[in-house]
């Protein structure tokens, strides 16, 4: 391990890039087309949607931006309320209050470390506008269950797929059961774009909004006339080359996502029952291998010997009521301060050998005996 740099010899995560994104966006800079405009963000779009069987995508900036579109298209205001898990990434809360909604916070389940369903209902209020989905590290909820609250309530389903390209429930690509949903391309992400994000949706009146908002609300035919505050959320050109590359080999990074987790399975031996694993209506896109540690682990020590040895991973998030900008009265969430504390996110790269996953398992199954 390079000290001065900090670099890890096995990182958490690298990006699968080679020939084929070099050849797109050389494409780009031969034709100058490298900003918000071009041949590749129209693809890309197209290719993604064919991808996930979805009518309509938009590629925007990044997951967060995303979200925050997601939001403004179904009219999500200061005053309404968005149902949302606490433990998920804040990227997805800090969208909800961007549009000056309030996150109400839901329990997650300490097997499948998603939103609890059985839960959601109670949270439902009159000001309660949308439940939304995040599908940490892959996996997903019994999406159903929501479904069918969100529809007696009479509220919008979103689906925040930032960590779940690639993941079926049911046999139908996550991203495809709300009435809106998003995507991150960030580089750690199964497929990149480097910094990007996408809006999907089956609902056309919903992308209008969207591309609208995202563009400076710039009035189509009109020139430079605007007609709402809006935002400037476009892909460039350059980010779309690197996703068209990507979704075009995507099957093989979901391949070989896949043969990582068994790896660490089979490697774990006894110890693989504390990975997080898929559900029996759930294909995984295994975006990273994921453990929940016993209390007998000092995870805090267990991150520094590995860092040691020149491997990279990572702690699951804080529970967003925990922060301090996040405080609410009600603070009983048992199994989302479990999954903040105890949860290890390990070395998922698509192109991690099994030599080297085997070396980390060696290391894992020392600490868990």
């Amino acid at each position: 391990m390079n000290k001065n740099n900090n670099i890890f010899k096995i990182p958490v995560y690298e990006p699968c890039l080679n020939f084929l994104e070099k050849k797109y966006v050389n494409n780009c800079l031969k034709s100058n087309w490298i900003s918000s405009r071009g041949l590749y963000v129209d693809k890309f779009e197209k290719k993604f949607s064919k991808f996930i069987n979805i009518k309509y995508s938009s590629t925007c900036t990044n997951g967060t931006a995303a979200i925050h579109l997601a939001l403004l298209s179904l009219g999500i205001k200061a005053g309404d309320e968005v149902i949302v898990p606490t433990f998920t990434y804040v990227a997805t809360v800090n969208a909800i209050k961007y549009v000056g909604a309030t996150p109400v916070f839901v329990d997650s389940k300490i097997d499948t470390w998603q939103i609890d369903e059985n839960k959601i209902a109670d949270q439902i209020s009159k000001k309660t506008k949308a439940i939304m989905l995040v599908h940490v590290y892959g996996q997903v909820c019994d999406i159903n269950k929501v479904i069918r609250i969100a529809k007696k309530k009479k509220i919008y389903l979103i689906e925040d797929c930032a960590e779940a390209f690639g993941t079926y429930y049911k046999n139908k690509h996550v991203g495809t059961f709300g009435d809106i949903s998003t995507f991150s391309f960030f580089g750690s992400k199964t497929i990149t774009t480097g910094e990007g994000g996408m809006v999907v949706s089956n609902k056309e009146k919903f992308i209008k909004k969207v591309n609208k908002f995202k563009n400076q609300g710039v009035v189509k035919n009109k020139g430079y006339y605007h007609d709402i505050i809006a935002y400037n959320y476009r892909m460039t050109n350059i980010c779309a080359a690197i996703g068209l590359a990507q979704i075009e080999k995507a099957k093989k990074i979901l391949s070989l996502k896949k043969k990582i987790f068994y790896t660490y399975e089979k490697h774990l031996g006894k110890n693989s029952k504390h990975l997080l694993k898929e559900t029996k209506y759930t294909k995984s896109s295994f975006w990273l291998t994921s453990i929940l540690l016993p209390n007998s682990i000092n995870r805090g020590n267990l991150i520094l010997n590995l860092k040691k040895k020149g491997i990279e991973v990572k702690a699951t998030f804080c529970p967003m009521h925990t922060l301090p900008i996040y405080k609410q009265k009600n603070n009983n969430f048992p199994n989302s301060i479990t999954l903040g504390k105890r949860g290890l996110n390990l070395p998922s790269s698509p192109n991690l050998s099994k030599k080297k996953i085997q070396f980390i398992c060696n290391i894992l199954n020392n600490y868990l005996k």
